[in-house]
């Protein structure tokens, strides 16, 4: 263990509902150890929280000691307003999920688009950058719009279940080609060579799927930003169907990682988080088996 910053304490948390189940306290901490800090991740848990609440919630985080805070469902877009100053990126896409506090100021970014990024490169380097399917239009939707239009993916094709939604994210995108708002989820997924699911759908105790399983093949990869199961009803599917697949575990742990390095100017080993996120998903399998 590194001992380069012995006296260094560093608080972060969480805001969002539901969120017991996240692995981000263990990663958070665990990466703090490994550099030598004594870190403490505190879970913020507040359901159905008004713009007042919220108010609230974010200068008890600037006034509090707290380095920053990360922002999850269902207020990543809530919060926007509520911040002094946005992160490019974050302000592009109306959606913070990591609120620095830099000098009393709330500074609003998205570490969800460089996370989600840096673990979907391969998977669209080896399909050729040929078009992807998104499903959602949300937060999370949203990060990993901006993220596969980084990436290069000959077009983007958003579908939500309200299309005002979609037709607003690809506006958001107008500088970019081939950005489109699908009109249904067939539409969006045939002749796609990438498939990502950015809603909550499937995340426990939801066992649904976005995509029915028709749509599914060998030719196809897809990821899903859940990883609660870590193997949701949409990969299983997937899979069972010879598609590729990516868990929400990749783009936790480096959305994890980039937003730890905005709460420090540290770089956190990435192998370090990705153990804690195992150890959390491990011991998560050994309560449902004992149940």
């Amino acid at each position: 263990m590194s001992k380069a910053y012995p006296e260094r304490r560093v608080l972060t948390g969480l805001i969002g509902a539901p969120i017991a189940h996240s692995a981000s306290p263990l990663m958070h901490e665990a990466a703090a150890e490994a550099l030598g800090l004594r870190g403490h991740y505190q879970l913020i848990e507040v359901a159905g929280a008004d713009r007042a609440a919220l108010r609230a919630m974010l200068d008890g985080v600037r006034r509090l000691g707290f380095a920053g805070v990360n922002v999850t469902y269902p207020y990543k877009e809530a919060v926007v307003e509520l911040l002094d100053e946005l992160a490019p990126g974050a302000a592009a896409m109306q959606a913070v999920n990591t609120v620095v506090v830099c000098e009393g100021k709330l500074i609003g970014h998205n570490t969800d688009t460089t996370g989600f990024a840096r673990a979907a490169a391969g998977l669209v380097a080896d399909s050729g950058h040929g078009p992807v399917a998104l499903i959602g239009a949300g937060g999370v939707g949203k990060a990993i719009a901006f993220a596969l239009a980084s990436l290069g993916v000959s077009e983007v094709r958003i579908f939500d279940a309200e299309r005002a939604k979609a037709e607003k994210l690809a506006g958001l995108l107008h500088g970019q080609k081939g950005i489109v708002a699908a009109d249904s989820v067939e539409a969006a997924v045939n002749g796609a060579v990438g498939l990502v699911n950015g809603t909550p759908v499937g995340m426990l105790p939801n066992r649904g799927t976005p995509v029915p399983e028709a749509l599914l093949h060998a030719g196809l990869w897809v990821a899903d930003a859940v990883y609660s199961p870590l193997y949701t009803p949409l990969l299983l599917a997937a899979k069972a169907n010879g598609a590729r697949i990516m868990t929400g575990r990749e783009l936790a742990i480096c959305q994890a990682a980039d937003a730890f390095e905005l709460f420090t100017g540290l770089s956190p080993s990435v192998s370090v988080m990705g153990d804690a996120f195992d150890r959390v998903m491990a011991a998560r399998r050994d309560a449902s088996y004992a149940a």
